[in-house]
């Protein structure tokens, strides 16, 4: 399996650092900032091998330029991106082997329309999934539709519940507070931003998540829930009457929480 480390870069972003320990070099997801990933490499004494990217936004992809300049790396992406530094593009269902691991690629449109991201299926599965699935929260709709985000919902929940979620923002407590605002009833919930309270005053990332965790506390993997549907209806004051129309009232609740 990969091992997985996070570059924090800007804000609240984490550069994903694979490596395996039967192979040489190390993989990068959504580099945004060139100058993290060049210190990851200078301070290991691991050699850049590739990048791969989720979707064509800046802070994923604005490091990619001067990495290539420096390391002459091939750069995986989709291949309906808009961002023009992808060498080797992608779409629905192709295969990759890097660092003796093979990741399945799909297309999970919403955030944006180039996005994809990529499953490692075997020992421990692995989900880098960029801007679409967080803890307790899903991408904002930048140029998608709802309808194809509550289908990425879908897809998700069809993988192992073991699955390790590798997202790129630290937004889990503030994803948390808004999940608590949809379920107040959910102790698994209260459970969870306790635990990740704890992790951020340490100053330790919050990711990856699971599948497993994500089915307990995440509303836009549960709009399928009463209690769910219940707070949607209240929120819209009209009626909710099919799992689209509860997970499209959330996210629109979501963007002004």
């Amino acid at each position: 399996m990969f091992n997985v480390l996070p570059l924090p870069a800007f804000d609240d972003n984490y550069i994903w650092m694979l490596t395996n320990a039967d192979y040489s070099g190390m993989v990068v997801v959504d580099p945004g900032d060139a100058e993290v990933v060049i210190k990851a490499v200078n301070e290991t004494n691991t050699p850049l091998i590739a990048i791969l990217l989720t979707h064509h936004h800046g802070d994923h992809t604005g490091g990619v330029k001067q990495l290539v300049e420096l390391y002459s790396v091939p750069v995986y992406g989709p291949q309906s991106s808009p961002f023009k530094g992808i060498s080797h593009p992608l779409k629905d269902s192709d295969k990759i082997t890097l660092l003796g691991e093979i990741m399945t690629v799909k297309e999970v449109p919403g955030h944006t329309l180039d996005h994809i991201c990529y499953f490692k299926s075997t020992e421990t599965p692995q989900l880098f999934c960029g801007d679409t699935l967080f803890l307790a929260g899903c991408g904002r709709l930048f140029e998608g539709t709802a309808e194809q985000m509550l289908k990425n919902m879908d897809y998700f929940k069809t993988l192992p519940h073991e699955t390790s979620i590798y997202c790129t923002h630290e937004y889990s407590l503030a994803n948390l507070a808004f999940a608590s605002a949809v379920e107040p009833n959910n102790l698994d919930i209260s459970t969870t931003i306790k635990r990740c309270k704890q992790l951020r005053a340490q100053n330790i990332p919050t990711l990856p998540s699971s599948i497993s965790q994500e089915l307990m506390v995440n509303p836009f993997m549960r709009s399928q829930e009463e209690t769910v549907q219940e707070a949607a209806r209240s929120y819209i004051k009209s009626s909710v009457n099919n799992e689209l129309d509860a997970f499209t009232a959330i996210r629109e609740w979501k963007n002004n929480f």
